[in-house]
């Protein structure tokens, strides 16, 4: 017996008592139904229901004694189990026109949930309706009518729901339940709506970050329509530093997009990661992680021994370049300033994505505040913009 099944039993065994006292029934009917009625608040459903039908044999019954004993089939079945009695019963009643008020919603909401667990989710779903268009609010039933459309593979129809409860809890506090944005999900993915899908998946990283969540859409980004293969690193970088990063040949990319980018010390640090993590020198390609550890180890100590914070004469893109280079060395300061004055004198192919890597400079070198600001202000359709929100959030999380 569950508690919405009390709920109904005891609201309407109430109705019930109040009711007797207000038209005249029967001794040989209302004898047995008040016996009914008082096994009812046992807890004794099934011995309730035989007392009902006592009552039911009786014939030329009045409208309203029809009307109590439907009542009180109904309560007795759905405490007993017996879910098309039940239904069959609160329908009676519903359509005796005597029902109003709560005592009205409390037979709706007892039909939908009749409905429900009969698995007749159509019925369930039209009986939500008219709970709600009748004016209910009940959170309960809310949920009742989301779960019906996942199960009888309405989709769209929970996304309408979900996205409903979203935006409300968004209008009145910033918080959204994991559970509703998780079906909001899968329903997306049902749907076959990555877009969908992967805007709750943001929503879910905002308020309730887990590495599932950062792993499942940073797989998912780089297959975004438009996103440019040029941000490879930059999706690495994000996979490290949350977490999500934990796949030898990820490691090996990324050193390798490192070292491509003439960044030998970040490459250092993601082979330097991989070994830390087990993921690298172990197993038939050990040799191989070596000679890339000594690769970028090598190409680490001469790059220090070049790099120079020169700003006279240089473009802007080498000016963000080398300032990048100075960063992954570990001279945060000096590089980031580089940066910035290779942004400020324009002219760079792309600056959005210099920006994305001024940003990322001063997260790492722990200037969370700036590093915010920078993200929220980039814009670009080619991925930056989506790589920087993702950025942002990650910088805001404690």
């Amino acid at each position: 017996m569950t508690n919405i099944k009390r709920l109904f039993a005891a609201v309407l065994m109430l109705a019930s008592a109040l009711a007797l006292a207000q038209e005249t029934i029967r001794p040989e009917v209302g004898k047995p139904l008040q016996a009914a009625q008082d096994l009812l608040r046992s807890g004794k459903y099934k011995e309730a229901l035989a007392k009902v039908r006592e009552a039911d044999a009786v014939g030329n019954r009045t409208p309203y004694e029809s009307f109590i004993l439907d009542r009180m089939r109904g309560s007795a079945a759905a405490g007993a189990g017996d879910e098309a009695t039940a239904i069959k019963s609160f329908e009676s009643a519903l359509a005796s026109g005597r029902l109003q008020g709560a005592e009205r919603m409390t037979v709706l909401e007892a039909l939908a949930g009749s409905a429900y667990r009969a698995k007749d989710y159509a019925k369930a779903l039209e009986w939500t309706q008219r709970y709600f268009k009748e004016g209910g609010s009940s959170a309960q039933m809310s949920n009742l009518q989301t779960s019906a459309h996942y199960l009888s593979g309405d989709y769209a129809g929970v996304v309408r729901d979900m996205q409903r409860k979203v935006q409300a809890v968004e209008r009145s506090v910033p918080v959204v339940d994991e559970t509703t944005l998780r079906m909001l999900a899968a329903s997306y993915a049902k749907l076959g709506d990555d877009a969908g899908y992967m805007n709750t998946l943001e929503k879910l990283l905002v308020y309730h970050p887990k590495k599932e969540y950062w792993a499942d859409m940073l797989s998912r980004l780089p297959n975004k329509p438009g996103f440019s293969e040029r941000l490879a690193l930059d999706v690495y970088r994000l996979k490290l530093v949350t977490g999500a990063l934990d796949d030898t040949d990820q490691y090996l990319e990324m050193a390798q997009l490192a070292l491509q980018a003439s960044l030998p010390s970040e490459a250092k640090r993601v082979v330097d990661a991989g070994y830390a993590a087990g993921k690298l020198g172990t197993g038939v390609d050990a040799e191989r992680h070596k000679r890339l550890r000594d690769l970028a180890n090598k190409q680490a100590v001469e790059d220090d021994k070049t790099l120079t914070a020169e700003v006279v004469g240089r473009s802007a893109e080498a000016l963000v370049n080398i300032g990048l280079a100075l960063v992954s060395a570990g001279r945060s300061d000096k590089g980031i300033e580089l940066i910035e004055h290779g942004i400020a004198k324009g002219g760079l192919k792309r600056p959005e994505e210099a920006r994305l890597h001024l940003g990322e400079a001063l997260l790492a070198s722990g200037k969370k505040p700036k590093a915010v600001e920078a993200f929220k202000a980039i814009k670009g359709s080619d991925g930056v913009g989506d790589l920087a929100r993702l950025w942002a959030i990650f910088a805001a999380q404690p």
